[in-house]
């Protein structure tokens, strides 16, 4: 079995219905997707990822507001999400605090007042994750040591750095305050030399596997669009790159996932 820990099944690309969603979900499920983890990205997809994961028994979900969307986010939406996290916190189906974090790769979210506003969201969050005790799901791109000196300030109960691209040393930084590292379809691509060897050199139990679909397409799709189905085929990538049965592979980051969001163990 494996486990998608970074899917956002509720995205556009994926259809415009309902319809559209149940089959992507049913299509994971038949593929070996055993469960899908949904992160939300602004207010206005609480309850949509919330609704999804009732309706499928291989889906969970996360509530947070992703760097991208705060330029159209305000402060009330902070409010509403520790509302939204205190109103659903018996909810086995909430697993995490995601996606939330820093990115300082889009030129719109480079500016020094955007910079000190992501940063903002992005600490207020972590407070809502560490005074519910959930994990969180961390966008972190071109952000790594600000992700790292925030987590320093404010601990939660780990999670796992999404889409992970940074050092040897920022990774052991981040398996040292104990997260997961997601690996995913960058991985697959040859020339993707660094991603390359932190999957194959990093140790394993540190390892979680990821599609970010609809984005981050593996080779043997891009530039088409990803899908959660696609796990196991990237699976078999790390399983190749670190020479060991795939089996095996399924089964470490499978653990792995539960041991970043514990709330998934029992739903498996």
């Amino acid at each position: 079995m494996w486990i998608d820990t970074h899917c956002h099944l509720d995205a556009s690309e994926f259809g415009a219905t309902a319809d559209a969603f149940d089959d992507v979900a049913v299509a994971a499920r038949e593929n070996g997707v055993g469960m899908i983890v949904v992160p939300a990205v602004a207010r206005d997809n609480f309850s949509i990822v919330a609704e999804l994961a009732h309706r499928h028994i291989n889906c969970t979900y996360a509530l947070g507001i992703h760097p991208i969307f705060v330029p159209q986010a305000d402060e009330d939406d902070l409010q509403r999400l520790r509302e939204g996290v205190a109103a659903t916190i018996d909810d086995p189906r909430l697993v995490a605090i995601g996606e939330i974090g820093l990115d300082f790769f889009v030129p719109i979210l480079t500016t020094p007042e955007m910079r000190e506003r992501q940063e903002f969201f992005y600490s207020e969050q972590l407070k809502i994750a560490r005074d519910f005790d959930l994990p969180v799901l961390l966008h972190v791109r071109k952000s790594q040591d600000q992700i790292l000196k925030y987590l320093r300030r404010i601990t939660v109960p780990g999670g796992i750095a999404h889409a992970f691209n940074g050092s040897f040393q920022q990774a052991n930084t981040f398996i040292d305050l104990g997260f997961r590292l997601g690996f995913g379809g960058a991985m697959t691509f040859t020339r993707a030399l660094q991603i390359r060897r932190l999957a194959a050199e990093l140790p394993l139990d540190a390892l979680v596997l990821e599609t970010d679909a609809p984005d981050i397409s593996p080779a043997w799709l891009h530039p088409q669009r990803n899908s959660p189905e696609q796990l196991p085929r990237i699976g078999q990538v790390l399983a190749e790159l670190r020479g060991m049965p795939v089996a095996d592979v399924a089964e470490a980051t499978s653990r792995n996932a539960c041991a970043a969001m514990p709330r998934l163990k029992a739903l498996l």
